[in-house]
Formats: structure tokens, sequence, C-alpha cells
């Protein structure tokens, strides 16, 4: 059995009520999203908290995190109230595709469910987690387009083969990528993953690569640039 937390160098993350543990996805999501002008943030699906924990240890922004189910924001509160930023970060539970923001954020970032045709989970939390049932990428895209500011950022990860569609649905909200990590997990292979960065301006988009492990559980010099600052044996 796993463990119910995962200890980073400056925060504890429970995830024992939540669907999803505290993962790869997130932990690039949190490591690589731009926040150096970041005032206010918006989590979308936050689960754990964990996203919202590591852009509050390297930013002085407000953030809210919100989720649809009332364990995953229990679990949350409490993971960001034992946190040294617990006066930055408010846990909110609100749908989504129903959610009026009372102000707009400069930046937004979400780990959206993702596995649309998949095998479903007999653990409805896990469903509702990893499925698109509960937010599509179209109902993500709507929600950001109404939520961001003009010049906001809003950056996101998600399986390499639907970047094309991401894009194409995107672009029906007048949000473009700027900013693109391909994620390899292993030499040689193909791209695992996305972290895809949207605005609201065309431009040309800053396109980037990271192998995440030169072998098993032997990770990559860039992979451990990016996240060292949170993980302990890094």
């Amino acid at each position: 059995m796993s463990n119910s937390y995962f200890q980073f160098k400056q925060f504890t993350v429970w995830h024992d009520k939540c669907g999803m543990k505290v993962g790869t996805d997130g932990v690039l999501l949190g490591a690589w999203t731009r926040v150096t002008h970041s005032k206010r943030i918006l989590d979308v699906g936050t689960g754990t908290g964990l996203v919202s924990l590591m852009l509050a240890q390297r930013s002085d922004a407000l953030i809210t995190a919100i989720d649809i189910d009332a364990d995953a924001v229990m679990q949350a509160k409490e993971n960001a109230e034992k946190s040294p930023w617990a006066h930055r970060i408010a846990v909110e539970q609100h749908d989504f595709t129903s959610y009026q923001a009372g102000a707009l954020y400069d930046t937004i970032v979400c780990n959206p469910p993702y596995f649309i045709d998949s095998l479903k989970s007999p653990d409805k939390k896990r469903t509702t987690a990893r499925h698109t049932d509960e937010l599509t990428y179209e109902d993500l895209f709507k929600g950001v387009a109404l939520c961001m500011e003009s010049t906001g950022e809003f950056t996101m990860i998600a399986p390499f083969d639907v970047y094309a569609d991401l894009v194409t649905l995107a672009g029906k909200h007048h949000l473009y990528p700027i900013r693109c990590l391909l994620v390899i997990t292993k030499p040689g292979s193909n791209p695992k993953r996305v972290v895809v960065t949207f605005s609201f301006t065309q431009q040309p988009c800053d396109n980037e690569t990271l192998l995440t492990e030169i072998s098993r559980h032997q990770y990559s010099e860039e992979y451990i640039a990016l996240t060292r600052d949170y993980y302990l044996n890094m």
C-alpha cells in the first residue's frame, strides 16, 4: 500500500482522501508553470492542492484552488493550512463549468482529467479525477477564456496524443499556445505528455523537450534541475 502522504522539501501533501495521488504530472505542471509576474492564480481541479502549494512556494500570488469533489477540497484545505502559505491559498468547492470568478486571474493552471475513452475505474473518486465526463477539454477552455485576464496565461498538462486537438479547441476560444514542453519518459521514445501554456495573444510558440529518466529510476539532469527545489532527494 502506498503512503498516505508525500513529503516535499518545504511542505507535505496528504493524499489519502483523494482519487488521484501525488504524481509526476502534477509536479511537472507545478514546476514548469511561469509565475514570475503572477498576482492571482486559479488552480482548476486542485485535487490534493499539490500544484497550488508548488506555485505558492515560488511566488507571492494569492491562489484560489477549486475542485468539484468535497473530499478533495477537504484534503487540499488541510494541506494548505499545514503549509507555510496558508494565508495565500483559498480552497473552495466549485464545478468549473459554472464557476464565476469574482475577479479575473492572470495565471490559471489545470492538471485535467484525460482518459476520455479508457476503461473506467470502479472507484468513483478516481474515475472523476481521471476522466473527462465531469470536465471536458471544451468546458475547460471555455471557462479559462471567461476567467482569465487579457494578458494572462493558462498552463495545463495532457497526453501528447491529444495536443493537436487541444490547440484546435483552444483556438475556438481565442487561446493560442505560446510555450510547449514535450515530456519524454525514456531515451528514444515518443513524447508521453505535453505541458503547454496558452494566451490570448498569437505569437510563435517556444518549444522545449524534457527527458525525465535516463534509465529506470535514474533521473535526467534537466528533470533534476526542474524539480530540485521540491523533491527531498534531488
